[in-house]
């Protein structure tokens, strides 16, 4: 997979980012318990609410997966649309404590994706995002599974399994 995907957030995800800071609610905290249950496929919830002063309904499909060695470090994994239609996001939320300069790495079925890097920490943990291109689409899609890797040290990485059973049905039915 090309590096550029998520090597290096680029400047326009960043603007994203910052322009889609309405969603977050999504995202924050106990990101499974917010927003109401829309449905369930394979391994991942369908959640929406209405963002204030929006006028229309937000859906994100999550995951929620601790790491097998250590069930006290999770992430909750979060993909959605933008509220404009135009981009689609793969949002991570990791607990504190990361070593942020070292980001999220990813593997799908055993191969190397890249890292996507840190936006930024909140009282519920530190959340790396990249817009979602095509070909990270299809390798969710067509996956079995996901690896993401965090870090508590540069030498101590964590992989934290994702199934991606349901992804594509889920991904389809986002609005």
């Amino acid at each position: 997979m090309p590096q550029a995907i998520l090597t290096r957030f680029p400047l326009r995800a960043l603007v994203l980012v910052l322009l889609t800071a309405g969603v977050t609610a999504l995202s924050v905290g106990s990101a499974a318990a917010q927003g109401a249950p829309k449905g369930k496929f394979g391994d991942w919830d369908m959640r929406c609410e209405t963002p204030a002063g929006a006028s229309r309904e937000q859906c994100a499909i999550i995951q929620s997966v601790a790491a097998d060695d250590k069930p006290n470090v999770n992430l909750v994994v979060i993909v959605l649309k933008t509220a404009d239609g135009k981009s689609r996001l793969l949002r991570v939320i990791a607990p504190l404590g990361v070593l942020l300069p070292a980001g999220l790495g990813l593997k799908i079925d055993e191969s190397d994706v890249g890292r996507a890097g840190f936006v930024r920490c909140m009282p519920s943990g530190c959340v790396a995002e990249v817009v979602m291109e095509d070909k990270l689409i299809e390798q969710f899609s067509l996956g079995q599974s996901a690896t993401f890797i965090i870090f508590n040290t540069p030498e101590e990485g964590i992989g934290i399994p994702l199934a991606l059973a349901g992804f594509k049905d889920g991904f389809a039915k986002l609005p």
